[in-house]
This record gives structure tokens, sequence and C-alpha cells, in this order.
């Protein structure tokens, strides 16, 4: 079973993930991504489903029309683990193929 990251190997990760905020309460990781419409957020969770399937480690997430709210946490450990982290990396590696819209609605 992964462990839960200790403060300072959180801190040292997410240096290399932008814009993942941690929430302390949760123990997890949050981002928001958004699209330019629904068929890109779509394909995009498709491909992150298809990567965490492969990683055997699942994303809690919603999508409304072009956003997809992502929260990572290994709930088994009962925390943060780099089972998350590696996750993480894997969605910014799969968002960096999608044109992402940084406006407003």
């Amino acid at each position: 079973m992964a462990e839960p990251l200790a403060p300072h190997q959180r801190e040292a990760s997410l240096a290399g993930l932008d814009d993942w905020i941690y929430d302390g309460v949760r123990a997890a990781i949050s981002k928001r991504f958004s699209f330019d419409d629904f068929v890109m957020a779509f394909g995009f969770m498709t491909q992150v489903a298809i990567e965490a399937e492969k990683m055997d480690h699942h994303p809690e997430w919603t999508n409304v029309y072009r956003h997809v709210d992502i929260v990572l946490t290994t709930h088994d450990a009962g925390g943060l683990t780099m089972r998350d982290i590696a996750l993480a990396r894997a969605i910014e590696r799969i968002a960096a193929r999608f044109p992402l819209e940084n406006g407003v609605d």
C-alpha cells in the first residue's frame, strides 16, 4: 500500500505541478481544466481515463460543459501519495495535447 506523503515531500512534489492546489482537510490535490468546448473536455477526460486505468488509480472528477475539475487522493492510504503525484503528472502531459482555455465564461 502507498504511504501518505510527509509535508516536505508534498511541497517538493507540488512545486513541479502548476496550479494544483492542496486541500489539507481532504488530504488531496485539485485542479480545474477549461477547454474551448464540451467535445474537447470530453476528449481530455477519455484520455485521462485510459491512463488512470493503466495506472489503476482513478480521479474524482466532474465535468460541466467545458470545465473538468479533478481531485486526487489515495483513499486506502488516507491521503496524498506518490500515486496521486504520478497521475497528476500524467494528466498534465495529456492536457498539454489540448488547447486549454484560460479566459472566463
